[in-house]
């Protein structure tokens, strides 16, 4: 028996069929790593596996390195993120601008409320250098599409509405997301933020071309 067919003490191994269970319980634990210490430098492999009750060297049945790690993890805050955005839009009334303004307050509650995920999911310590780690340009460009997506589909809206005067509604959409990333950012690292208290609807406002 090699050392990769050893499982940690405490934790009986998955039956034939069951490894997916252990995918989605080493990304949990790599979650829970990062909520708890808020340093994405804390999670290794070694980490990881101890938290989920393995032995590191099963981890490679699963995932290639480190990075892929965090990857999942990433992809699994934006899945988070996204089913959040949906969550808004479904509460929120039809006529527009309101599904927009639903999904930008609802972006900014989640920055706010998860300020560490927050921070990893856009350009933390975790990001790899694409060709030095299995993480490509393709996984690192595509993590936000839906987001973005949503984004652009309600400014759309809102334009044939007569609520924007936005020209280029999927073009504008990047520039609304943009604002809200900054803001978002700022809020997760400024204990207080400069502001009037009402910057993200003036700001949406702005960057949507809101006329209402």
């Amino acid at each position: 028996m090699t050392s990769s067919d050893v499982t940690a003490i405490g934790r009986s191994r998955n039956r034939r069929g069951e490894g997916g269970r252990l995918r989605d319980e080493i990304v949990e634990a790599a979650v829970e790593l990062l909520d708890e210490t808020g340093d994405e430098r804390a999670l290794t492999l070694r980490s990881i596996a101890r938290r989920a009750g393995i032995a590191a060297p099963s981890i490679y049945r699963h995932f290639p390195d480190q990075p892929a790690i965090m990857l999942a993890v990433v992809r699994d805050a934006f899945r988070e993120l996204h089913e959040t955005l949906r969550a808004a839009v479904d509460y929120a009334e039809a006529a527009p601008p309101a599904p927009l303004l639903a999904i930008c307050h609802a972006y900014l509650d989640f920055a706010q409320a998860r300020p560490q995920r927050y921070r990893t999911m856009f350009g933390g310590l975790w990001t790899p250098t694409p060709g030095e780690s299995s993480v490509t340009v393709e996984d690192l460009t595509t993590l936000g599409d839906v987001g973005l997506g949503m984004l652009a589909e309600a400014l759309a809206d809102c334009v044939a509405a007569g609520v924007s005067s936005s020209a280029d509604p999927a073009g504008d959409a990047v520039g609304v997301w943009l604002g809200l990333h900054g803001l978002a950012h700022q809020r997760t690292v400024t204990h207080q933020l400069p502001a009037p208290p009402d910057i993200d609807d003036r700001m949406i406002t702005a960057l949507a071309h809101l006329n209402c």
